[in-house]
């Protein structure tokens, strides 16, 4: 199974990074490779998880309060936003079209 990370959820990436290294040096790391071993694991596990939204496949992040929405197309999971659930429903439908 290939995943294709699009430039919208490296953005949201990015964000995540920043965020959480301006509350503390080196924290900003550790969200990466837990969100990009999050990530990973679909390789494994694409498809089990509840459509959440239209197409949208909604993975929980495992350490911290994201999710990962993503579609599958035979071989190829697109990973299509990464954000925090504390988010308004009505913007997270409107970050996601």
């Amino acid at each position: 199974m290939r995943i294709e990370i699009l430039d919208k959820a490296e953005g949201d990436l990015v964000d995540g990074f920043r965020f959480y290294e301006s509350h503390e040096a080196g924290l900003g790391a550790y969200f990466l490779d837990s969100l990009y071993s999050d990530i990973d694991s679909l390789a494994v596990y694409a498809g089990i998880h509840r459509v959440a939204y239209r197409q949208y496949h909604r993975l929980l992040s495992r350490r911290f309060p994201l999710a990962v929405f993503y579609t599958l197309d035979s071989d190829l999971v697109r990973v299509h936003a990464v954000v925090d659930c504390r988010r308004d429903p009505t913007w997270i439908r409107r970050h996601l079209r």
